[in-house]
């Protein structure tokens, strides 16, 4: 059952379009995450959705009703904003339950799921609290807790973690997502942080210039990127892009370079990506489809990034903090057909060549890093 369906929504304010003809559907149950930089759409379709602003165009249905017009509660949406939006003269536990208390919630189910909510989001020493005695961290649990605790059909949260620590934030990541599997809550979730959404989404619908650039699973935008601004956007650390020409025998190679060929046909106006952790490292030289010099590496401790360069462009790849080799280093590279990406370079759409060259055998397996770091 659909339980969000956004269909051919617009926005403009003035001469300035903020969305345009965005249509998705949320199904009830998934976290979908709106995912994009700023000023791509995402905060103000989540503002459509929730009833503070309507669409110049387009219709937004919430469980199959037409929405337009209708304020939030009517709508069974709550909503967390990025700000923290709390009463400064409630305690913490007035602040989680103001809306049951309007919404003439009983005083014992209240308490019970003020409980629960102070639990999951360790506030329970600071319930008595005044939103001024609190943190920034503080404030945003609050805010969070008093969007969870109406259990509303849908949830809405933009940007709820941009203002906590990179620990807490890991720790409500897998909280929130708990939550909202063991509810049944529809989330939809607004961030510019890839790794919020890779860890949470059922789907991820990636956005650009106010319009959707690629809509899938998690694994889809990191295994299948529909264009280049989605291959760049999406991944720990950031695709490799190798400008592609014309080789021997009809086939494409790395400009610059003298081959080998890459696969079957032209390659002019064409874009090759690579993931690092899907180039394979042999510190000894003696196998690969290149041999090329290392000129940086980045140690993180379990692995390391390692910067050559093919022809005048740096390649990084991702490989084992313990096989690091040296500076001016000599080492080889090799992938397997199906890691490499090839986009237009004009449309920066995704295509599918037809492969030629059979895959080496990595001397080190490329790390499989699939998804995020």
């Amino acid at each position: 059952m659909t339980s969000v369906d956004v269909r051919a929504v617009s926005r403009a304010f003035g001469d300035a379009v903020a969305l345009d003809d965005v249509t998705f559907a949320v199904a009830q149950g998934d976290l979908v995450v709106l995912l994009g930089p700023s000023g791509c759409g995402k905060s103000t379709m989540l503002r459509l959705i929730a009833g503070l602003d309507e669409p110049t165009a387009g219709a937004i249905l919430i469980d199959g009703r037409d929405v337009r017009g209708l304020a939030g509660a009517a709508r069974g949406v709550a909503m967390v904003f990025q700000s923290y939006a709390l009463f400064p003269h409630l305690s913490v536990a007035d602040n989680i339950t103001f809306g049951l208390s309007v919404r003439g919630v009983a005083k014992e189910e209240r308490a019970r799921r003020l409980g629960d909510v102070a639990a999951l989001l360790g506030l329970e020493p600071l319930l008595k609290r005044k939103p001024a005695q609190l943190s920034g961290g503080q404030q945003q649990r609050v805010a969070l807790g008093r969007a969870l605790i109406a259990h509303a059909p849908v949830c809405l949260l933009d940007e709820p973690l941009s203002n906590l620590d990179a620990q807490l934030r890991q720790e409500l990541r897998r909280e929130i997502r708990a939550l909202q599997q063991r509810l049944g809550i529809t989330m939809i979730y607004v961030t510019h942080d890839q790794t919020e959404a890779m860890s949470m989404a059922d789907r991820v619908i990636l956005m650009r210039q106010g319009r959707i650039e690629q809509n899938g699973r998690p694994a889809d935008l990191y295994q299948r990127p529909a264009t280049l601004f989605a291959a760049r956007f999406i991944g720990g650390a950031q695709m490799n892009f190798l400008d592609l020409d014309d080789g021997p025998n009809g086939a494409a190679v790395i400009a610059g370079t003298a081959g080998p060929a890459l696969f079957a046909g032209s390659g002019q106006g064409r874009v090759l990506g690579l993931r690092p952790e899907d180039i394979a490292l042999d510190a000894s030289g003696s196998r690969g489809h290149f041999h090329a010099p290392v000129t940086a590496v980045e140690y993180l401790g379990a692995e390391a990034l390692v910067t050559c360069m093919i022809g005048e462009r740096p390649l990084v790849a991702r490989t084992r903090g313990d096989q690091v080799p040296g500076l001016g280093a000599t080492v080889s590279l090799a992938w397997e057909n199906s890691a490499a990406h090839v986009f237009d370079a004009a449309t920066g759409d995704r295509l599918a060549p037809e492969p030629i060259v059979e895959p080496l055998s990595p001397p080190h397996r490329a790390l499989s890093n699939r998804g995020i770091s």
